[in-house]
């Protein structure tokens, strides 16, 4: 048994390191699909599809419990795979198997709040507004998913988002942080235009993101506070894991990568926030 992170291409891998660091001993598992990578601008039921296909290879690999450690994957296909995917696959298994997302996670720390399918919205206040800036890809930007389940929740919480479409294939190409600083100082300048002021939050809404998080700390103003979702999702899966002990996560500290893409090193900028060299075998 084990976790399966599953991500469009390297960005999961700060989810994935997070779950390491949470737990040690656990097996994890790791798919990127980077020979469809980027998802952001893909039409919804191609997401949909790519997703699955991620989910069934992590089972076969031997995870029962599987995390989309991709925003736009989450946003668009994560409810559609729970209601009409799943339970035939739950059944056709015959074990536990399970799919959650990164998004839930992200909303509880944004909005303080546990999260209800069914929320009572927080009044609103006026006076005590606070602005939550979202960087996003163009997927995730279209879907609204954070404007709409934030003020369902949070009256006194206004939500902005800034699609940022150029960064994923960047990074997932290697791209210099020279190059990256100044597209990320400009996604900072244009949403702070459209807020009329720096936000007080912020959220790094594509895992990619995480791998140049210091560069999107440097570009917001001092005193801006970053919500990480690697750090959410491990306390999220935590607490799951101790409602749910049908799910084993193994305890021999197995780590696997794998991609669709051409297998082998990854490049520097994904090394050196790893850590360490880092290879993916084929899928």
């Amino acid at each position: 048994m084990a976790i399966g992170v599953f991500d469009s291409g390297v960005g999961g891998l700060s989810v994935h390191r997070a779950l390491v660091e949470r737990f040690p001993s656990a097996d994890l598992i790791y798919l990127a699909d980077q020979a469809h990578a980027p998802y952001g601008g893909l039409p919804g039921e191609r997401v949909v599809e790519l997703t699955r296909r991620g989910c069934e290879r992590l089972f076969e690999a031997g995870a029962d419990l599987v995390v989309l450690g991709c925003n736009t994957a989450s946003a668009i296909a994560l409810r559609r795979l729970q209601q009409t995917w799943l339970p035939g696959f739950q059944h056709a298994r015959g074990r536990p198997a399970n799919v959650l997302g990164i998004i839930v996670p992200t909303i509880e720390a944004a909005t303080g709040l546990p999260w209800t399918p069914d929320p009572k919205r927080l009044p609103e206040k006026a006076e005590a507004l606070e602005v939550l800036g979202i960087f996003s890809t163009a997927g995730t930007a279209r879907s609204r998913v954070y404007e709409i389940e934030i003020d369902k929740r949070r009256g006194d919480i206004a939500v902005f988002t800034e699609p940022c479409p150029e960064l994923v294939p960047l990074i997932e190409g290697g791209a210099d942080r020279l190059v990256l600083a100044p597209i990320i100082q400009g996604h900072v300048e244009a949403l702070t235009r459209r807020i009329g002021r720096a936000p007080d939050k912020a959220v790094l809404g594509c895992t990619h993101y995480e791998i140049v998080a210091d560069l999107f700390a440097a570009a917001l103003p001092p005193g801006v506070q970053l919500i990480h979702q690697p750090r959410s999702t491990a306390d999220s899966l935590e607490r799951y894991l101790t409602a749910h002990p049908e799910y084993d996560p193994g305890s021999s500290g197995q780590r696997l990568f794998l991609t669709t893409g051409a297998p082998g090193p990854q490049n520097g900028i994904v090394e050196a926030f790893w850590g360490a060299p880092l290879r993916f075998d084929a899928a």
